[in-house]
C-alpha cells in the first residue's frame, strides 16, 4: 500500500472529508443514519464506474458514455413489458426476477453492441458511445411514451434498494460483491490480463494471438451489465423509471473513475481505488449538502476536480518533488 500514492492520497481524502464534514455538522455527519443513506446513494454510480473503468482500460480511448442511459432503458423496457403481465403485489418474487433478468438482457445486448460497432466497425469509442447514449435514450422515450413508467411495490424488489443486513444496505454489499469479483477478474484472469496488455501496449497485444474484438466485445458487453445492473437498484429505490433519470451520472462516474488513478489511454485500473474514489466523491457530495450548497454548484466543482484530476494525471508529482 505504501508503494501506491494514488491509494494514500484516496485513504486520506476520505479521511479528511470525513473529519470536515463531522466539524460542519457538530458529529451529525457521521451519524450512522446518515452514513447508511450515504452507502444506499453510491451503489448506482460506483456500478456505472467500474463500466467506465474496463472501458478505459482497454486503450485506444475507449471509454462508455452511454452507462447511464442503458441504465434507464434497462428498467424503462422491464417496467413496460412486465405491465399487465406480472402484478407486483400478487406475485412480487416472480415479478422481481423477470424484472432482473429482463433488464439484465436489455444492457448485455446493448453493451455488446457497442463492443461491436468499435471492435468490428472501428469506431471511435468517444463517438461510438456517445451516440448510443443518444440511441439508448430515444428508444426509451419510445417505448416509455414519455412519461415514467411505474414499477410497482414488489417486495423484494424494493427490499433490495432499502433494505438492511446488519446495519449495511444491500444494495451497498451488492456494490461491494461486484467490485470485488470484477477486481479478481482483472487481475487473476486471462480476461484481465489480456484487457491491461491491449491497453498498455497494443503491438504486443497484437501478435500475443488473442482474438481483441473478442475482448472488447466482452468489455463493452460486461459494462452493458453492470449499467443494467445500476437500473435495477434506481428502480429498487424509486416507484417510477424514466428515461432521463440521473442526467449529471456519467459526469460523476468518469470523476470517479479518473480519481481512482485509471490512465485514459489505458492498461490501468486498481478496483480498491475506485472503490475509495466512489465513497470520496460520495462524502464530499453530502458534506456539501450539509453546508447548504446547491446543486448547480455540485456540478461546476465536478467538473472542475475532473479538469484538475486529468491534468494532474499527465504527471508524476512525486518524482517532481523529489527531483527537487
Amino acid at each position: 500500500m505504501t508503494r501506491d500514492p494514488q491509494l494514500l492520497f484516496l485513504i486520506g481524502i476520505n479521511l479528511f472529508v470525513l473529519a470536515v464534514g463531522a466539524a460542519i455538522s457538530k458529529g451529525a455527519f457521521i451519524d450512522p443514519y446518515n452514513l447508511q443513506s450515504m452507502a444506499g446513494q453510491l451503489p448506482e454510480l460506483g456500478l456505472l464506474a467500474i463500466g467506465v473503468m474496463l472501458a478505459m482500460s482497454s486503450g485506444n480511448g475507449g471509454i462508455d458514455l452511454s452507462g447511464i442511459a442503458l441504465a434507464n432503458l434497462a428498467g424503462v423496457t422491464s417496467a413496460t413489458l412486465l405491465q399487465g403481465q406480472v402484478s407486483a403485489e400478487e406475485a412480487p418474487v416472480l415479478f422481481t426476477l423477470l424484472f432482473i433478468a429482463l433488464a439484465l438482457c436489455v444492457g448485455a445486448m446493448g453493451g455488446i453492441f457497442n463492443g461491436l460497432l468499435i471492435a468490428k466497425l472501428g469506431l471511435t469509442p468517444i463517438l461510438c458511445t456517445l451516440g448510443t447514449q443518444l440511441l439508448f435514450t430515444g428508444l426509451a422515450v419510445v417505448i416509455s411514451g414519455g412519461p415514467s413508467v411505474r414499477v410497482g411495490s414488489a417486495e423484494p424488489l424494493m427490499h433490495i434498494g432499502s433494505g438492511l443486513l446488519l446495519g449495511v444496505p444491500i444494495s451497498f454489499l451488492i456494490f461491494a460483491a461486484v467490485a470485488l469479483l470484477v477486481g479478481l477478474l482483472l487481475k487473476f484472469s486471462p480476461f484481465g490480463i489480456r484487457l491491461f496488455l491491449m491497453g498498455t501496449n497494443p503491438k504486443a497485444a497484437l501478435y500475443a494471438g488473442f482474438s481483441q474484438v473478442r475482448l472488447l466485445v466482452a468489455t463493452y458487453g460486461l459494462s452493458g451489465l453492470l449499467a443494467a445492473l445500476a437500473g435495477v437498484l434506481i428502480a429498487s429505490r424509486n416507484v417510477n423509471v424514466k428515461w432521463d433519470y440521473g442526467q449529471s451520472y456519467l459526469l460523476i462516474a468518469i470523476l470517479i473513475t479518473v480519481m481512482a488513478g485509471v490512465k485514459p489511454e489505458g492498461g490501468y485500473g486498481r478496483m480498491i481505488c475506485l472503490f475509495l474514489s466512489a465513497t470520496a466523491l460520495q462524502l464530499l457530495s453530502s458534506m456539501l449538502n450539509f453546508a447548504n450548497f446547491s446543486n448547480f454548484f455540485r456540478d461546476c466543482a465536478w467538473g472542475l476536480l475532473l479538469l484538475v484530476f486529468l491534468a494532474v494525471g499527465r504527471y508524476d508529482l512525486r518524482r517532481l518533488f523529489q527531483r527537487r
